[in-house]
């Protein structure tokens, strides 16, 4: 159990966000002892998602400010007379001016139930006060307690109700002596990150890992490779689809598993269409034939426990199509009416991120992702389009050479002044005249030397280079806008990549590729505090909440854990945050699957221009005929002050009765929530006070588009603690795998068909790795 775990360990991980997920699957990766614990029953801490019920229960906890400062610190008589303690924080401070607000219509949501959610407690209640016992399917949420990202049951992660098994099953560290539950149960949690779909004693199984059986690609494969320089019809993306093949898979460690989606009530998919491989075209409105065809035999998604088997023959295919066909298009002329209990009842389908953030398809992050294999845990799709949001109107901003010539809203003097400069920008350093005159001025002065026309100076000032109009340097500007061109084309007509399930899937990827290598994760499992031996000034252990003392070499804390004396001389900065729930799209076209980036400018001197990110039920983030919108830009106010200016100026927030006729255009906001989330990243390490040398720590999320930032923080803690180790090293190639000579004996008899593969010559190799025993990849 938690209470009882290995006492010393390599590297000690206190937080389960991306920074900190990263850190402990390399240090894993490397052959590392790693301990990766979490206060919170989530992973992910501020990277997280929830469903809707989660988010409502996120927003209730942090709405109140629980007092507890009265907790027993009898871990205090655990430390020695020549140690010295220093305090974690027992309560996240990093969340602030929480408001939620319900426009839609509030019709006695109270009674309702969330499709497919596991019996209630107040259930198990009523039983005992009637006399009754509750069976044994009410007696196993104890081992579903922990969703991945969310708050919601575990039956999102193929965990079957009152199942005898729990994940522990599939958690085995390699090589490792450690009994299954040992190694892979999330002690204080009742279910690891090795619940997520990993067999940990192998690179994981095909259908944990979302690989059709007999194939040798990755899941990855079945959104979008990364990788890949093929194109997105090649990939199995049908440009402007009504449905990405990529949410047809199985999402490993998704909040909400294919089989649930295929059979939840109201699911947009029936059983047998929730798992699809790429070539079978099923579920997909708008995506051609052909499309599907180039994508060929890859790999496909494994069935989830209690789906219909996915068919390769497309059999099926038409009669789902052609049902959802005509009401989509009534849903595009007159939005459906969506109240506040159907949100409810629905709130399995949402997937909240509190960090709302697009990956850029090519840079540190997808280079991370592709090298360490770590991409075929997670599935993305393709931002589908850019706007601008310009004279009171949101445009569609032509990016590519095609969009640009095949622009209406341009004219062909644009489109000429347009394709130069963007020319200009892929290769400015070689032309250093052109710019070098203007390196002291803003990006904004310098697209006005340029000849160009204000729509133009908008749509590349605000939607291309993204860059702010009063701050940002030329050079800046210029090395945004060709950031933006070098990422044009690799996946699709966009720049950007969207991981199905949420933002919240990315650390449980890494979270997966560290329990694959033996880690072991403890949820709900807090530590009380840093143990500093004075003689060497070195943090030698932790003690949680149990007691325990646990050794190690390393600590990585997340920033949120420091307790208040530590952080006295940090200056932190804050992040407004919004996320609306809406009934159309900002800009409505004929495909309602639309995954849009919009960035509005300053509506007043001193403020930041704020990017919106709106979803559609396609990235599995929302209910269908919703949208899922999120609004982000740094805080000069609380998040409501900073973003409620923007929220007014593209949606409707009055009720259907209020409503007026200018309004009747604008998407109607049905939910809202407003929060300011600390936003710690560029902190010095010696702003921290008594830290020892040996203890890093990790910031939370940062303001940026991407993650290219917790990449380069990973990375340079992980070369700081072991500069001889690769930082995540690709997996090992099944044909050079090593095996130890007790693994290989049993399976002589059966196994052993080369006379190559001579065990004197496995026990040589594998001495010579130092008895690091891998095991084959199926």
């Amino acid at each position: 159990m938690a209470d009882n775990l290995p006492t010393e360990f390599d590297v000690v991980v206190v937080g389960t966000g991306l920074p900190e997920s990263i850190i402990a699957a390399a240090c894993a990766r490397s052959g590392q002892r790693v301990l990766h614990v979490d206060s919170r029953n989530y992973y992910g801490g501020n990277w997280a998602s929830f469903s809707f019920s989660g988010l409502l229960s996120w927003i209730k906890e942090n709405q109140q400010k629980a007092d507890l400062s009265d907790e027993c610190e009898d871990w205090r008589k655990l430390i020695l007379e020549d140690e010295e303690a220093i305090p974690l924080s027992s309560k996240d401070k990093t969340i602030q001016h929480v408001e939620d607000f319900c426009f839609g219509d509030q019709d006695s949501a109270e009674g309702v139930e969330e499709a497919g959610a596991l019996p209630k407690l107040r259930v198990l209640g009523a039983l005992a006060a009637q006399g009754e016992s509750p069976g044994p399917q009410e007696e196993s949420p104890a081992e579903m307690g922990i969703p991945l990202g969310s708050q919601e049951s575990p039956a999102e992660m193929g965990i079957a109700v009152g199942s005898q098994e729990s994940p522990a099953e599939m958690g085995i560290a390699l090589g490792s002596q450690e009994s299954p539950a040992e190694m892979g149960i999330a002690l204080g949690s009742q279910q690891s990150p090795a619940e997520m779909g990993i067999a940990l004693g192998s690179q994981g199984s095909p259908a944990e890992m979302g690989i059709a059986l007999g194939s040798q690609e990755s899941p990855a494969e079945m959104g979008i490779a990364l990788g890949s320089q093929q194109s997105p019809a090649e990939m199995g993306i049908a440009l402007g689809s009504q449905q990405s093949p990529a949410e047809m898979g199985i999402a490993l460690g998704s909040q909400q598993s294919p089989a649930e989606m295929g059979i939840a009530v109201g699911s947009q998919q029936s059983p047998a269409a929730a798992e699809v491989s790429p070539g079978s075209g099923e579920e997909l409105q708008g995506c051609s034939e052909a499309a599907w065809a180039a994508a060929g035999d890859g790999a496909g998604a494994a069935p989830g426990p209690g789906a219909a088997p996915s068919t390769a023959d497309g059999d099926s295919a038409p009669q789902p199509a052609k049902t959802e066909t005509a009401p989509s298009e009534n849903a595009a002329q007159e939005p459906k009416k969506i109240t506040y209990s159907q949100i409810v009842r629905e709130g399995r389908r949402f997937n909240i991120d509190l960090v709302s953030k697009l990956l850029y398809s090519r840079g540190l992050f997808i280079d991370l992702l592709i090298k360490s294999n770590v991409s075929r845990y997670a599935e993305f799709k393709n931002a589908t389009r850019v706007l601008a949001f310009r004279q009171g109107r949101v445009e569609q901003v032509p990016c590519s050479r095609a969009d640009v010539f095949n622009s209406r809203q341009l004219t062909m003097v644009e489109k000429r002044m347009l394709m130069k400069f963007l020319t200009f920008c892929l290769d400015y350093e070689q032309h250093p005249e052109e710019y070098q005159e203007h390196e002291s001025s803003t990006f904004a002065e310098f697209l006005q030397t340029r000849k160009l026309t204000p729509s133009l100076q908008h749509f590349i000032l605000h939607s291309i280079a993204m860059v702010a109009e009063t701050d940002s340097s030329t050079l800046q500007g210029l090395q945004a806008t060709k950031k933006f061109l070098q990422c044009l084309g690799r996946y699709g007509n966009t720049p950007f990549l969207f991981p199905l399930y949420g933002q919240g899937e990315i650390p449980q990827c890494f979270c997966r590729l560290c329990a694959v290598f033996g880690g072991i994760y403890c949820l709900r499992h807090a530590v009380r505090c840093l143990v500093l031996d004075r003689a060497s000034g070195r943090c030698k252990a932790i003690v949680d909440q149990f007691g325990q003392r646990i050794s190690a070499n390393y600590f990585i804390v997340e920033d949120s854990y420091l307790s208040e004396s530590t952080c006295t001389n940090v200056c932190y900065r804050q992040i407004s945050r919004a996320v609306l729930i809406t009934d159309q799209s900002v800009l409505n076209t004929d495909s309602e699957q639309q995954v849009s980036i919009l960035t509005v400018p300053p509506l007043e001197p001193g403020r930041a221009a704020v990017r919106v990110i709106e979803l559609c039920s396609s990235t599995m983030t929302c209910m269908k005929d919703t949208y899922l919108v999120h609004l982000t830009c740094p805080s000069t106010k609380t998040a409501r002050e900073d973003l409620e200016p923007v929220v007014q100026k593209l949606f409707n927030l009055n009720t259907e009765k209020e409503t007026e006729n200018e309004e009747l255009q604008k998407p109607r906001v049905l939910w809202a929530v407003y929060f300011n989330m600390r936003d710690s990243s560029g902190v010095e390490r010696s702003s921290y006070a008594g830290l020892p040398s040996n203890v890093y720590v990790c910031s939370g999320p940062d303001s940026a588009l991407g993650n290219d930032c917790a990449v380069k923080q990973a990375e340079t803690i992980f070369r700081e603690m072991f500069p001889a180790e690769e930082f995540c090293p690709p997996p090992p190639n099944p044909e050079d795998i090593i095996y130890d000579e007790d693994e290989i004996e049993p399976e002589e008899s059966g196994l052993n068909n080369s006379p190559e593969a001579k065990p004197e010559t496995s026990a040589e190799e594998s001495s010579s790795e130092g008895g690091a025993a891998v095991t084959k990849e199926e």
